[in-house]
C-alpha cells in the first residue's frame, strides 16, 4: 500500500503509525497505573467522614462502581474525539471540564517551554560550533567546564542560586562581607549586582498578563532551564562537528581554501544534524515534561505542577490526561526529530 510512495513520505506515516501504537499501549499502563493505586478515590475525595452510602452514590457518579475494561474503552473512545472528561473536584457548585483545568496551564508550559528554547538551541549551538572550532583552547576548555558544572546541579539549586544573586542585588551592602572585604572588592560585587536587572523571583502568572509582562515574569524559570539543558546540546554539537571534521569531503573543502567556519557550517554541521536534533527533541520534551520542580520554586502555574496537585487530590481524569499529553509530546518531538534525521540524511533511509 505504502510502496508507491516517496521514500521519505512512507518512512513519515510508518512512524507516525509507530508513535500512535506506542501512544495506545502508554495509554494502557497510564490507565492501568492510575487503577493500581492504593486507597479508596472516592473516600479520599469525600474525606474520611463520608457515609457508605454516600461513598457509593459518589462512585456510580464518576462511574468508579463499573468495571475497569468498559471505563478504559470509554476513556480511550472519549480521548480520540477530543473529550477528557470531567474533573473529580469541583469548584462553584459544578464539576469542570479536563480540558478547562488543563488548557491554560499547558499554554503556560508550553510558553515557558518555548521561550526557553529560544535561548537555550542558538546559545548551545553556537557555543558548540565554536568550541569544535577552537578545540583544546581555553575557549573550549572554559565552556565545557561551565556547561558540566551547571549540568552537574539539580535544578532546584540553580534555582535557588538565581533567586538569590536577585535578592543579593539589594541586601549586599548590608552584609557583614561588605563590611570587612577591600573598598574595591565591594564596589565591584556591589556594582555587579546592580547591573543585573531586578527580575522577579515569582512568576505566578495568569490569563490576563500581557505579554511582555509574561515574558519579564519568566525570565528567571527560563534561565534555570537554560542552564539545566544547554549542556547537553552543546556538547552534542561539539562531538558531532569534530567527529565529522576527519572526514575526507572535509579535508578537500580545507584544500580549497575555505575558511574554518565556512567548512563547518557548510559543510560539517549539515551532516552532524541527525545526532543533535536527537538530543534538541529530548531537551525540549524535558522542558514540557520535567519542569515540575522548577514551577514549583518559582510558583509557575504549569502543567507539572498541576498533575503533582491532582495526585494529592485524586483527580484521575486529571492525572490520566496530563500523563497522557507527556508521552504524546514525548512521541512526537521523537517523530519531528526522526524526520529531520531522514530529511538532512536521507542514508538513513537505506540502513544497513
Amino acid at each position: 500500500m505504502l510502496s508507491g510512495l516517496h521514500p521519505v513520505l512512507r518512512t513519515v506515516l510508518q512512524r507516525l503509525g509507530l508513535g500512535l501504537v506506542t501512544l495506545f499501549l502508554v495509554s494502557i499502563i497510564i490507565f492501568s497505573a492510575v487503577e493500581m493505586l492504593p486507597g479508596d478515590f472516592a473516600k479520599a475525595i469525600l474525606g474520611q467522614a463520608a457515609t457508605p452510602e454516600t461513598v457509593a452514590a459518589f462512585q456510580k457518579e464518576i462511574g468508579l462502581d463499573r468495571p475497569a475494561t468498559t471505563r478504559y474503552v470509554e476513556w480511550i473512545a472519549n480521548v480520540a474525539q477530543g473529550d477528557f472528561g470531567q474533573s473529580f473536584s469541583s469548584r462553584q457548585g459544578y464539576r469542570r471540564t479536563v480540558a478547562e483545568i488543563i488548557g491554560p496551564r499547558l499554554y503556560n508550559t508550553l510558553f515557558l517551554a518555548l521561550m526557553t528554547a529560544a535561548i537555550a538551541v542558538p546559545l548551545s549551538l553556537f557555543l558548540g560550533i565554536l568550541a569544535a572550532l577552537y578545540r583544546n583552547s581555553w575557549f573550549d576548555r572554559s565552556v565545557n567546564s561551565f556547561t558540566l558544572v551547571t549540568i552537574s546541579f539539580p535544578e532546584f539549586f540553580i534555582a535557588y542560586m538565581l533567586a538569590f544573586v536577585i535578592v543579593s542585588r539589594d541586601t549586599f551592602m548590608a552584609t557583614q562581607f561588605a563590611q570587612w572585604a577591600p573598598v574595591w572588592l565591594s564596589s565591584a560585587m556591589n556594582w555587579a549586582l546592580n547591573a543585573i536587572p531586578k527580575f522577579p523571583i515569582l512568576a505566578n502568572v495568569s490569563d490576563a498578563t500581557p505579554f511582555w509582562e509574561r515574558v519579564w515574569r519568566c525570565t528567571l524559570p527560563a534561565l534555570t532551564l537554560t542552564l539545566v539543558i544547554v549542556a547537553h546540546m552543546m556538547r552534542m554539537t561539539r562531538a558531532a562537528i569534530i567527529n565529522l571534521l576527519a572526514s575526507p569531503y572535509i579535508e578537500m573543502a580545507r584544500l580549497k581554501g575555505l575558511s574554518p567556519m565556512t567548512v563547518i557550517l557548510r559543510h560539517a554541521l549539515p551532516n552532524a544534524w541527525a545526532p543533535i536534533v536527537n538530543v534538541i527533541a529530548f531537551n525540549l520534551a524535558f522542558l514540557v515534561v520535567g519542569v515540575v520542580v522548577v514551577e514549583v520554586v518559582f510558583v509557575y502555574p504549569g502543567i507539572g505542577q498541576l498533575m503533582v496537585d491532582a495526585v494529592k487530590s485524586r483527580d484521575i481524569p486529571v492525572v490520566q490526561a496530563c500523563a497522557l499529553i507527556f508521552a504524546a509530546t514525548y512521541i512526537l518531538l521523537n517523530l519531528f526529530a526522526d524526520i529531520v534525521s531522514i530529511v538532512t540524511n536521507p542514508r538513513l533511509l537505506h540502513p544497513r
